[in-house]
């Protein structure tokens, strides 16, 4: 009775959380919205609110959790707790792929940006896996590192393509992650990430498998291969339509299901959702102190996570060392 006590009062605990951040999401803005204008029906807070605010909110919260699936699936095919969306050069695939959308097919429908995107994320990062599965070791900070090296490939290949085009400041600004910019009509596209999640946990136990190894998953019966490329095909739906309306948000695939698992422990299936959950409330809340730490200005949120995600994940190579 006790532990089935404790885990309803620590999912009431977390509901709270996430009621309460979403209420100061809603409430923090340049544009004036008072509670007594929404319940009086005023056009102006009406507006904000369901053209700007929820918008921001509902976006906010498919892209964290998003991403941070994304990162836990990583971390599984590639038997890696360091492989990650921005470790494995899916973020710079997608960014490259927008590069060419921008060149190829500017103007055109959203969709055929994103199944661009989708295409150079998913093609990148089957390379990177279908290299890494090549290899000889799996040193735990090697094999990030040479993810890193690679997507700094692709990014370097990105920027000549901006240059060429004369893309380069679209391309900076783009890349900078900042919801500001999310308004009712051009977020929709963030809503796969919520299948995308539910066939995450649909293979999670699959994934689970496949981590521990090719022989150990072909013994039990599956299809090693299938298995990792419909876990690369989730990462590059949840990447990229994240990269296409969001923009580039570190470390948070990488930090966010690290964390949870020294808390709750290695079962995919398990963790998944407190993945998720806690992949929105860090979102949230660097979402809102970059609103309010020079208002009325507001300060990309990329910035204020790609601190608090170099840190940590500086923490994490430390503790993983010291554990070796």
């Amino acid at each position: 009775m006790k532990p089935n006590l404790f885990h309803h009062s620590r999912i009431a605990l977390a509901a709270f959380l996430l009621v309460l951040l979403g209420v100061l999401s809603l409430s923090i803005g340049v544009a004036e919205m008072t509670l007594a204008g929404l319940l009086n029906g005023d056009f102006q807070s009406t507006s904000i609110l369901f053209a700007s605010r929820i918008p921001r909110l509902l976006a906010i919260c498919l892209a964290g959790a998003g991403l941070s699936v994304a990162g836990l699936i990583m971390q599984q095919i590639c038997q890696n707790r360091f492989a990650s969306p921005d470790t494995t050069g899916t973020i710079d695939c997608a960014v490259l792929g927008y590069v060419a959308t921008m060149v190829l097919f500017t103007g055109m429908s959203k969709w055929l940006d994103l199944a661009v995107i989708f295409a150079f994320a998913l093609g990148g990062t089957l390379l990177f896996v279908r290299f890494l599965q090549s290899l000889q070791f799996k040193n735990t900070v090697l094999v990030p590192l040479i993810g890193i090296m690679y997507g700094n490939v692709v990014s370097a290949l990105t920027q000549f393509m901006a240059y060429k085009y004369d893309l380069i400041q679209t391309m900076k600004s783009w890349t900078v992650a900042n919801f500001s910019s999310v308004l009712q009509g051009n977020y929709e596209l963030l809503y796969l990430a919520i299948p995308a999640t539910v066939l995450a946990y649909r293979f999670a136990s699959k994934f689970s498998a496949a981590s521990i190894g090719e022989s150990f998953a072909k013994n039990i019966g599956l299809d090693y291969q299938k298995i990792v490329l419909i876990g690369v095909v989730i990462v590059a739906v949840l990447s990229s339509s994240v990269v296409m309306i969001v923009g580039v948000i570190p470390f948070l695939g990488l930090v966010v299901p690290n964390v949870v698992s020294m808390f709750v422990g290695d079962n995919m299936k398990r963790n998944l959702p407190w993945t998720a959950f806690w992949g929105v409330i860090l979102v949230l809340s660097c979402d809102i102190l970059g609103r309010v730490i020079i208002f009325p200005f507001e300060v990309p949120i990329a910035m204020i996570i790609s601190i608090i995600g170099g840190t940590t994940f500086i923490y994490l190579v430390l503790r993983d060392k010291a554990r070796a």
